[in-house]
């Protein structure tokens, strides 16, 4: 069983700065691509980010700059460094792994419940 866990969310004035964390756990064989999707009400999900096991990043242009993804391979954890906050970026934010869990098994997408981030003075 695959567990995604993210934490970190909170309510943070404009300008303020948080870090979130995605700890994944149970059967993992192989990690690949770790990333960050987020969903503001009545907005559909978009890709914030996205890092491959060997470190390669891609962010979202509106959030480059500002926003820093990273992952600690021994760890299983990815991590959104989110700086210079914007109203904007109040949403739910949501870590997903492409993860092999066992030899028998092929690889597959797996998402965290989501932490919800509202920016707001």
């Amino acid at each position: 069983q695959v567990q995604l866990v993210e934490s970190g969310g909170g309510l943070v004035q404009p300008g303020g700065s948080l870090r979130l964390s995605c700890v994944a756990s149970g059967s993992l064989l192989s990690i690949t691509t770790m990333g960050w999707y987020r969903q503001a009400p009545g907005k559909q999900r978009e890709l914030v980010a996205t890092i491959l096991s060997g470190g390669q990043t891609d962010h979202r242009d509106s959030m480059k700059g500002r926003f820093t993804i990273s992952r600690d391979n021994a760890k299983n954890t990815v991590y959104l460094q989110m700086n210079s906050l914007k109203y904007e970026d109040t949403a739910a934010y949501f870590c997903y792994a492409i993860i092999r869990a066992t030899k028998e098994s092929q690889y597959s997408e797996y998402w965290g419940q989501g932490t919800q981030v509202t920016v707001s003075s």
